[in-house]
């Protein structure tokens, strides 16, 4: 798994993990902000960017990989943010090795199938079959970020390292995690493991995100503890179209 790891070593350790697709050098803009008081460790999931693919990619064995890093470093109760089914990964995490886990937050995570919004067009293009693999094979730097902007709420800058590592993510590795992550929370809400783990959340979602429905992040309301701040006129990827309130946001969480 390819890992970067930013600020004091002696600083408490904050985990960033990306969503279905996605890569880690999407936290890049927020990462700095984090790191002046924070050990943050930003890691590419199997499959994705430049980690190596996997033999499967069910939620809790990408959680597993992720232990076993952090059991690399000797990293322990560490803070983990999740952005979108990232946090699928987060909260699997929790569920596996709560010994690693110190606070959970959930950026853009959808709560439940219920709260998903149809598919953007050119997403749907990119994904399904039999014309999505071709279209994949080909995507051109401005198709990748037109499926990036398709979530978001305003318009967004792409660095040129998201879109190279982006890349680097086949067909097939894309349609295994976004199946993969749809058993994970069709099986019980987010919500619902969170109460059965014990583990209270800090969640934080655009109140204009095309992707889930933003109400629906009141679903976690009903775990013991649970915090939730909306970022105003923020759509599904806050690290890329407001870094600067998203940063802020992950500071309160991660006092």
């Amino acid at each position: 798994m390819h890992v970067v790891i930013d600020g004091n070593s002696a600083a408490p350790p904050v985990l960033l993990i990306h969503g279905s697709g996605a890569v880690g050098s999407t936290w890049a803009a927020v990462a700095p902000m984090l790191s002046r008081e924070h050990r943050v460790i930003t890691i590419d999931l199997p499959g994705c960017g430049r980690s190596e693919s996997a033999a499967t990619y069910a939620v809790a064995q990408q959680a597993d990989r992720i232990a076993a890093v952090l059991d690399e470093l000797g990293v322990r109760n560490v803070d983990v943010v999740g952005h979108s089914s990232g946090g699928y990964v987060g909260t699997a995490l929790v569920e596996r090795r709560p010994d690693l886990v110190g606070k959970l937050i959930l950026v853009s995570t959808g709560p439940s199938l219920a709260a998903l919004r149809p598919e953007p067009a050119i997403i749907r293009v990119l994904v399904s079959p039999p014309i999505g693999p071709l279209i994949w094979s080909i995507r051109s730097d401005s198709m990748i970020r037109r499926g990036l902007a398709a979530t978001a709420a305003a318009r967004i800058t792409v660095p040129d390292e998201v879109v190279a590592d982006l890349r680097r993510t086949s067909y097939r590795a894309f349609r295994a995690i976004l199946a993969a992550n749809g058993d994970y929370i069709s099986t019980r809400s987010v919500p619902q493991r969170l109460i059965d783990a014990g583990k209270p959340v800090f969640v934080i979602f655009g109140d204009s995100d095309p992707r889930w429905d933003p109400a629906s992040a009141h679903q976690y309301a009903a775990v013991p503890g649970a915090k939730l701040e909306y970022l105003r006129g923020v759509g599904h990827i806050a690290m890329l179209e407001d870094c600067d309130a998203l940063a802020l946001s992950l500071a309160r969480a991660l006092e």
